[in-house]
């Protein structure tokens, strides 16, 4: 049976919904953040060492990284739709995205959340200015300028094609969906990329996100 260590409002979201899409078995095993830190609770170091999530257990197998997960469960799934044919250009678009998700879309965003914490977070009013000021330099000189980038190379890509690795969805559009969440929650995603709104929206809509929401419980990135 496999086994979903689910923490809330996180990357773990979008595993519960390629489960749902693949239509396989699994277990939730939810876990809450620490109020005041929003971190992981240390449960979850029993399960991986780095303590994160997602992580998936298999009988033996412990997998972690949302990637490696996507990738073992479609191994686990066989044929599916959900991947595309070797050797086709949609399969190499699949890869393309599958890792640009994580390892370009990401950081950036991760990058906002931290430098608009440091302009709200609690310390002495003489270094209020000093901390807003040098966030506010980093968010305008760098990491803005990259997220718009990456928001309009998303969005030209899907001016020809309706998901991101050709006309089929696929599991790089669920790889795709936590950033561009992200992007509309604290990384300027709004309706001057029309396009990518109308992804969020048709993933929204399809069944088996419902069916993994009712499974994982609130996710507060759609707030």
């Amino acid at each position: 049976m496999i086994t979903v260590h689910h923490l809330e409002n996180s990357r773990s979201q979008r595993v519960l919904w390629l489960l749902e899409e693949l239509g396989l078995t699994y277990h939730v095993k939810r876990y809450a953040r620490d109020k005041k830190t929003s971190l992981a609770p240390p449960e979850l170091a029993a399960v991986h060492p780095l303590g994160k999530s997602p992580v998936i257990s298999d009988g033996k197998n412990v997998v972690a990284e949302t990637g490696a997960i996507v990738e073992y469960l479609l191994d686990q799934a066989g044929e599916t739709p959900l991947r595309p044919a070797a050797g086709t250009p949609e399969r190499l678009r699949f890869t393309y995205w599958l890792h640009f998700a994580e390892g370009s879309a990401m950081p950036p965003l991760v990058m906002a959340l931290v430098f608009n914490r440091v302009r709200t977070a609690p310390m002495p009013f003489f270094a209020k200015p000093i901390a807003r000021g040098i966030a506010d330099k980093v968010m305008g000189g760098f990491v803005q300028p990259n997220i718009d980038r990456q928001l309009a190379f998303m969005e030209a890509e899907l001016q020809s094609r309706p998901w991101f690795a050709g006309p089929d969805f696929s599991a790089a559009d669920i790889m795709m969906s936590f950033p561009l969440e992200a992007a509309a929650s604290r990384g300027g995603l709004d309706a001057h990329y029309p396009k990518l709104t109308d992804f969020l929206a048709r993933i929204h809509a399809r069944p088996a996100y419902q069916r993994a929401l009712e499974r994982g419980g609130p996710y507060a990135l759609l707030d």
